[in-house]
């Protein structure tokens, strides 16, 4: 017999089109049920202290092997504009994100942007979009970038593939000298212990 579920969606930023579906497939499956436990579901975790620490010492540990870049990109999986002006409050939380890890890192502004990927169809998706920014910024002299996902809890085709090799492609063959990727939290002991205390506050 179960008395509590706790829901744990691996999104750290909220969107209806991530968490909002978990939420939507939760809800049709106990639609089914007599008797229906008690649920905890986390929303989101875009400014959890621990998560923020995790990203903090990636980008610390890459600086330390790669040299501090010229600029920190933050990457975030886009969603259509519409959703946003509908409601959806993903942009203010991937910018809380943002914020969060930057103040973390100590790093000024304007060493951190924040941009928006994998995009696809004709009406438009949250700006600025990545490759294109990273067009603009090998155009403009810009010589090193690191370039982080923090909406990905592990990597996948859109982060090795899409932005480890292709965009890295598009910031050097505009101009750009050095690009590092570094990794998403994956399964790092951080980043377990990290979800492991989210759950256990809901226990």
């Amino acid at each position: 017999h179960v008395d509590h579920i706790v829901v744990l969606p691996l999104y750290p930023q909220f969107s209806c089109s991530t968490v909002g579906a978990v939420w939507d497939e939760l809800a049709r499956i106990l639609a089914r049920k007599r008797s229906i436990p008690g649920i905890s579901f986390i929303r989101d975790y875009a400014d959890n202290h621990d998560y923020i620490n995790a990203l903090a010492n990636s980008v610390r540990a890459s600086f330390a092997k790669h040299g501090e870049p010229d600029l920190l990109l933050l990457s975030y999986h886009g969603i259509p504009q519409r959703y946003a002006d509908e409601g959806d409050d993903y942009p203010q939380r991937c910018r809380t994100t943002t914020r969060e890890l930057a103040s973390a890192l100590g790093m000024a502004p304007e060493k951190v942007m924040m941009t928006f990927q994998s995009r696809f169809g004709r009406e438009p998706w949250l700006m600025p979009y990545t490759d294109e920014t990273l067009k603009m910024l090998g155009e403009k002299g810009v010589g090193h970038i690191q370039v982080m996902c923090p909406g990905f809890a592990a990597d996948c085709l859109e982060t090795l593939e899409e932005i480890a090799e292709q965009n890295r492609e598009v910031f050097l063959g505009a101009g750009g000298k050095k690009y590092e990727y570094i990794p998403a939290l994956n399964a790092t002991p951080e980043h377990i212990e990290m979800m492991a205390n989210l759950v256990a506050a809901y226990r």
